[in-house]
């Protein structure tokens, strides 16, 4: 972006004929335009470009969560699991357990020697 604002500046400074670009050769004038295009094309053939429309569509899409979230009156999801993301295997036992089902050691009859 800033190599298209440097040669529109360029290209108004040539034009109203101002300073010592009216001096320059009109090559060096589009320069910072065919600069911008090398450099788009080299972000495009890099991934930078998909990368960063892959992480807005991301935010906007965490945004639209908590927003719908907030208005059923939840919460939203980091705030029920903490920053990372919810792990099913990550429970304990006590957690996995159904509601009144006694774990090993209670049918058991307790600890034994």
């Amino acid at each position: 972006m800033w190599f298209v604002v440097i040669g529109v500046v360029l290209l108004g400074l040539k034009l109203a004929a101002f300073g010592p670009v009216a001096l320059w050769s009109w090559w060096w004038v589009p320069a910072p335009f065919v600069a911008a295009l090398l450099w788009w094309q080299l972000a495009d053939q890099l991934g930078w470009t998909l990368r960063a429309a892959v992480r807005r569509d991301k935010q906007h899409q965490e945004r639209r969560r908590a927003a719908r979230a907030q208005a059923m009156g939840k919460r939203p999801m980091q705030a029920r699991f903490g920053d990372s993301q919810f792990d099913v295997n990550s429970r304990t036992d006590d957690a996995s357990r159904a509601p009144g089902r006694p774990d090993a050691a209670q049918r058991s009859g307790g600890d034994r020697p």
